[in-house]
């Protein structure tokens, strides 16, 4: 596998959330806004790409009895630090993702990249396999935070758990507030609440995955049609070498 296909796998092909349902409990927890979605999916990226390069570092020096454990410890000092750091320089995004901070600990994703990859390659791959499955994470929960705050309100706020490149806090500034639509033909008012709600999660949820499942399906389906239509060209062309075979046959014997 090149590393141009060892980054870009996990977005569409091995996507953490939409092919593998792994990290579904952040998933469903924590995406209620585009912003706070946006928030989890850098702590992740941050603890699976350092997880991932300090697994590969000591992977041969690790004992086999001892692996797992060792590897919880690795993603446990990764998550710590990014709490810390949460908590420091973005107190409104570690309230709102409270307990589901330190839950990235047994976060099957991470443990499993580190298990299944990291454990087995070198530091550069290691690296790039991590960055590239965060990055797949966080694809897929600013997706469905997206659509949810959207269906929900309308619109999508910037600045109010992540407070980097704004000057005032979100609530003086009405610029902050990312509109879809004119303010005349605005949905806030008929917004559905719904979807800022858990049940609005799975719903969300549920109608991305029928969509990349749809999408899997026809391609098989084209696939396998592709693949009758090049046997079935291939048995012709069997035939008529067969056929032409025959009349040459014919010829010389007349």
């Amino acid at each position: 596998m090149s590393k141009k296909e060892n980054f870009l796998k996990g977005f569409f092909k091995e996507n953490p959330i939409f092919v593998f349902l792994l990290g579904m409990c952040p998933a469903l927890a924590v995406t209620a806004t585009f912003e706070t979605a946006l928030g989890m999916g850098l702590l992740v990226i941050f603890v699976l790409t350092g997880s991932n390069i300090v697994v590969s570092l000591l992977r041969k020096y690790i004992p086999e009895h001892v692996r797992t454990p060792s590897y919880i410890v690795i993603i446990a000092t990764f998550v710590t630090l990014v709490e810390m750091f949460t908590e420091a320089f973005a107190f409104e995004l570690y309230e709102s993702l409270g307990i589901f901070i330190p839950l990235i600990v047994v976060n099957c994703l991470i443990l499993g990249r580190a298990e299944s990859f990291a454990s087995k390659n070198n530091v550069v791959d290691s690296a790039i396999d991590g960055l590239g499955m965060a990055l797949g994470f966080t694809f897929a929960l600013v997706v469905i935070g997206s659509i949810r705050e959207f269906l929900a309100t309308g619109g999508l706020v910037w600045g109010e758990y992540l407070p980097f490149f704004v000057d005032q806090p979100v609530s003086l500034s009405l610029d902050l507030i990312i509109h879809l639509f004119d303010d005349s033909i605005t949905i806030r008012d008929f917004g559905l609440a719904m979807f800022s709600l858990p049940p609005g999660a799975f719903i969300a949820l549920a109608f991305i995955l029928a969509y990349f499942q749809f999408k899997k399906v026809r391609k098989e389906e084209q696939e396998a049609a592709a693949k009758k239509a090049w046997i079935e060209q291939k048995k012709k062309e069997a035939l008529a070498r067969k056929k032409a075979k025959a009349l040459k046959e014919r010829g010389e014997a007349a």
